[in-house]
């Protein structure tokens, strides 16, 4: 579940030695969600005037709903893959059900490092966060209404140019229709027709808010590298050149992706970082 957390600090969550907390939004209200095992079993317990909804999908939470068969046969066609099925095989992907919150994280990600747009997302939580139900201090995620309302100059000072505070913005402006989506094709489709977001950020959010294996995200800076030095020895690669490799694995394209990251398999490094950047002093 820490792919639901920013590295370091997420206002909205945290792990710690009794477990993990999540706060959201659900449709009966704000919610903590404490996530806990003992004795082989997971615990649940809500907070808050959500606490039922977040309980009834805890499971979904933890990652249990998520399907992963026929995935094992798929990955002996490479070697790699089938050695890294193994050696993580109780990893599942989560399915929050929540869309909006990892849509603004995936904006907020778009062209920069990540360490950039983990700042600035602790920035936005903070500034627009509500304190969140239970016994720990977590705020709520952003309210998507009081977003839209919100003037594009408001996110300067959080280090978001107005390019990709327009494309949340707008996304903001019709979160209800993005929550209502049925899965993530669908979510997919109605988030790729927003001017703003496209293939990357849609992936980025459905891999998590649906729980989505074969999420693929085409146009990332590090991953169609990483997949053609995995599965072909090839140092860089394109968005053509992964997908073609990934074929392999319909339906757990983005499960392989992940399981790459996982093993902590990058692909060799030419040239300097990219430097970071604080829009808010420009």
């Amino acid at each position: 579940m820490r792919p639901l957390l920013v590295p370091k600090s997420d206002p909205c969550g945290l792990v710690r030695e009794d477990g993990f907390w999540l706060a959201m939004r659900t449709p009966e209200g704000p919610a903590t969600l404490h996530l806990a095992r003992s004795a082989g079993e997971l615990v649940a317990t809500g907070h808050g005037p959500g606490a039922r909804w977040a309980a009834d999908r805890a499971d979904a939470i933890a990652g249990l709903r998520d399907d992963l068969s026929g995935f094992p046969a798929l990955a002996t066609r490479h070697p790699l893959v089938e050695r890294l099925a193994k050696t993580f095989s109780g990893v599942r992907l989560p399915a929050t059900g929540h869309l909006f919150p990892r849509l603004l994280r995936a904006i907020l990600e778009q062209k920069v490092t990540g360490k950039e747009a983990h700042r600035s997302y602790r920035a936005v939580c903070r500034h627009f966060g509500e304190p969140a139900p239970g016994p720990v201090e977590l705020v709520l995620p952003p309210d998507p209404a009081v977003v839209a309302a919100t003037a594009y100059w408001v996110f300067h000072p959080f280090g978001v140019e107005q390019r990709r505070t327009q494309a949340l913005l707008r996304a903001a402006q019709v979160a209800a229709r993005l929550e209502s989506c049925a899965g993530a094709a669908e979510a997919t489709a109605r988030l790729t027709a927003l001017p703003g977001i496209g293939p990357w950020t849609a992936a980025e959010t459905v891999r998590y808010a649906f729980g989505d294996a074969d999420a693929v995200s085409v146009g990332d800076f590090h991953i169609p590298n990483t997949v053609a030095y995995a599965l072909a020895g090839e140092a860089r690669g394109t968005d053509e050149r992964m997908l073609e490799l990934l074929e392999p694995f319909p339906g757990h394209r983005g499960r392989v992706c992940g399981l790459l990251a996982l093993g902590g398999i990058a692909a060799p490094k030419f040239g300097p970082r990219m430097p970071l950047r604080s829009f808010s002093r420009f």
